[in-house]
């Protein structure tokens, strides 16, 4: 989407007016923690901040200068450790007032423990940015060890202080966007697995959250002309077949086959220029910076293929000077060859080079592991249905000719088994195993199947005592299907679109999907639905920024992962339906993390290594040290010292240190500046000289002023 509201300027403009209105015209030192420090960087520029009257940014957790000329804003993680490294500030008195500003809300323990610095605390306030925004409409917490905490059998003693965490996060982003939401949540009627009450449970928490924050601002939410948002609670039980298929479209095809690096913002590790004396390794973004990647990421890789090919056709024609004749432009590679000897536009070349080997290597997959032949089965077993939209025959002959595919990777041979093993809704145990030996995987491998029990799935069904298979979620009206042969391999559609689609017609399922505060008429959200579907037709005032403004805003979040195609389904129906629909998750899911993850959930828990079973972080041990006191001027060289006659009493300047000789033992540090030390000594304080006299007091000057020019981003500073 490439207009309206964007949850990543949101972020940046709630970080940019915290600083605009403490500063105030006044240059002040902002001080961060490496967590809000990520945070942080993430949504905004360093220039963006330092072009607000700060003068310098530096972290809390690192040695600092006294600077008591000048006050502090403090953007910190309320966390215990870093709580110590505030309260040692205040003690040193290391600036001259503190304006302290939370990520999210402080513990009545944290408020306790300042009291005692509160004549230093200039300001108070929360900041309510924990999350990540990776694109306009999808946030992440890039927590992957949701998916173990909520599923392991082993880690029940952790999910009520997990999901407490996790609703003050959700709560974040519906007053980042000044929601007040209806919160409906994922409710499954006949399940049997623990984690079935996961949704209800998080639900009521981000209730909680939000009333409490509202009775703490009576202005929240801002007063708003667009109707009450939404937001809608379910997790990765709710539709286990999105993440094990294949997806055509090109963001998901993209992370699903290719070595895309699952960073904050996803990156592509590509060579520029290849083949010529300017060859250069680049790292490329995947990110809304680029508008060929926002562009074309969800359309489907036939139409991102067609539409660069003829963006680049488009740009020949209208560049005539760069083009051969006789030269070809209908393939991927004789345009790649062609983009190589463009210099004079590197930053189109770049993104054209990007995309045009992403794709051309996904298609390389494509055909090479018989990914059509592979999908065709896929979609079949997860709709339920063939391409001609009947019941289907002999759907596991053709898994087992894939499993017998030499040229099948054995990843899509075990996605294929455990797509089988959903669509039947289980099989005997002795059926999986046969399964297996026919793909040559590992009898290991079964334990992944088996695990999918722990999600609410049934993979192994009892000889004896058949049931009948549950009715689908939602089920699927044939009659308005379009069928189309080239889209043949995408008919599946995630769960979460369903989903959007009957609470935006407002007759979403309410034993399903209850609320935690129960309108008042049962029927309000499909009279409202009426009025809002006739104003979602195209008008031309539509391109108005006040029509934009006045979009409802919806919310989905999934606990324990969401796909690309998930996403996909919430920008397609953002624009049909006339709304803004943000989809939230713990992480984002590839097939490949998905089933790792699944087979995880019967490892000994001490080897999932869970932050939560780390030590905890503690304060660094130098925030404890006190500065020696200052050691008196010496004499210039070469300069006389007048000895006082004798008799006299001495002139005032240093006095011999009688009293600390005589204290002194062989084992002693020295203490008090001198420097007779132990074999392990301590290092110089921070402005104190180092051992070694003057030379060693320039060398660290020096080194200051160094450090002065740079900031913790590690960019020199202009003057």
């Amino acid at each position: 989407m490439d207009n309206g509201i964007s949850i990543i300027k949101e972020q940046q403009k709630a970080i940019i007016d915290t600083v605009k209105n403490i500063t105030r015209g006044d240059w002040k030192v902002l001080v961060l923690d490496q967590q809000s420090k990520a945070l942080i960087d993430n949504a905004v520029k360093e220039d963006e901040i330092l072009n607000h009257n700060i003068a310098t940014i530096e972290l809390i957790e690192e040695r600092r200068e006294m600077n008591q000329t000048m006050d502090a804003i403090y953007i910190l993680s309320p966390l215990p450790h870093i709580v110590e490294c505030l309260l040692a500030d205040f003690e040193r008195r290391r600036y001259r007032k503190a304006f302290l500003v939370w990520i999210g809300v402080p513990s009545p323990d944290l408020n306790r423990r300042l009291q005692p610095a509160r004549q230093q605390i200039a300001g108070f306030e929360s900041l309510f940015i924990d999350f990540v925004p990776q694109e306009s409409h999808l946030i992440t917490f890039r927590d992957p060890w949701a998916f173990p905490i909520f599923y392991h059998p082993a880690c029940n003693d952790l999910v009520a202080t997990y999901m407490r965490e996790l609703a003050a996060k959700i709560a974040a982003i519906c007053i980042t966007l000044g929601e007040m939401p209806k919160i409906r949540f994922y409710s499954p009627k006949t399940a049997t697995h623990e984690a079935s009450v996961l949704c209800s449970h998080l639900a009521r928490f981000v209730q909680k959250e939000l009333d409490d924050f509202r009775e703490w601002d009576p202005n929240f939410p801002p007063q708003s002309s667009r109707p009450q948002g939404i937001l809608l609670i379910t997790d990765r039980t709710m539709d286990l077949m999105a993440p094990l298929l294949h997806e055509f479209t090109y963001q998901a095809m993209a992370h699903d086959l290719l070595p895309i690096k699952d960073s904050i913002r996803p990156t592509y590790h590509m060579t520029i220029n290849e083949g010529t004396p300017a060859a250069e390794e680049k790292d490329a973004e995947l990110s809304d910076k680029d508008k060929v990647w926002v562009e074309n990421r969800h359309r489907h890789m036939k139409d991102t293929i067609d539409k660069l090919m003829g963006d680049f056709q488009r740009f020949l024609d209208q560049n005539p000077n760069f083009t051969d004749k006789n030269q070809d432009t209908t393939s991927l590679n004789a345009i790649k060859d062609m983009l190589a000897g463009l210099p004079q536009f590197q930053e189109m070349k770049e993104a054209y080079s990007l995309h045009l080997t992403m794709a051309q290597e996904s298609m390389n997959i494509f055909q090479k592991h018989k990914l059509p032949d592979i999908a065709s089965v896929e979609q079949t077993m997860a709709t339920g249905l063939d391409e001609d939209l009947k019941k289907p025959k002999n759907v596991l002959d053709e898994v087992v000719r894939l499993l017998d595919d030499a040229d099948v990777t054995p990843l899509d041979r075990l996605r294929l088994i455990a797509t089988y093993v959903l669509y039947r809704d289980g099989v005997i145990f002795e059926d999986i195993k046969r399964l297996l030996a026919h793909s040559g995987l590992p009898p290991a491998e079964s334990g992944k199947i088996i695990n999918l029990e722990l999600l609410g799935a049934q993979p192994v069904r009892p000889l004896k005592g058949f049931r009948p298979p549950p009715p689908p979620l939602f089920p699927r009206n044939t009659k308005n299907i379009a069928q189309s042969e080239e889209y043949a391999l995408s008919r599946f559609e995630p769960a979460v679109k369903h989903m959007l689609e009957d609470a935006c017609r407002g007759v979403l399922d309410q034993t399903i999907f209850p609320y935690t505060i129960p309108p008042a008429d049962p029927n309000e959200e499909a009279l409202a639905a009426q009025g809002s579907l006739r104003s979602a037709a195209p008008r031309w005032a539509s391109a108005n920024r006040r029509q934009v403004e006045n979009r409802q805003r919806i919310i989905v979040f999934v606990a324990g992962g969401a796909t690309y195609s998930e996403s996909r389904a919430c920008y397609e129906l953002s624009e049909k339906l006339n709304k803004d629909v943000f989809l939230a998750t713990t992480h984002m899911l590839t097939p490949n993390l998905f089933l790792r993850q699944v087979g995880d959930l019967t490892v000994d828990r001490r080897r999932l290594d869970l932050p939560q079973d780390r030590p905890k972080p503690r304060a660094p041990a130098h925030i404890h040290e006190r500065p020696a006191p200052p050691q008196a001027p010496r004499p210039p060289p070469g300069a006389q010292q007048q000895r006082p006659p004798p008799g006299a009493a001495p002139a005032s300047g240093p006095r011999p240190p009688t009293k600390a000789l005589g204290a002194m033992t062989i084992s002693s540090g020295g203490g008090g500046g001198s420097s007779m030390t132990s074999s392990s000594s301590s290092r110089p304080q921070e402005g104190m000289p180092a051992a070694g006299g003057s030379d060693g007091k320039a060398g660290k000057l020096s080194k200051d002023k160094e450090k002065k020019k740079r900031n913790i981003f590690g960019i020199k500073k202009s003057h």
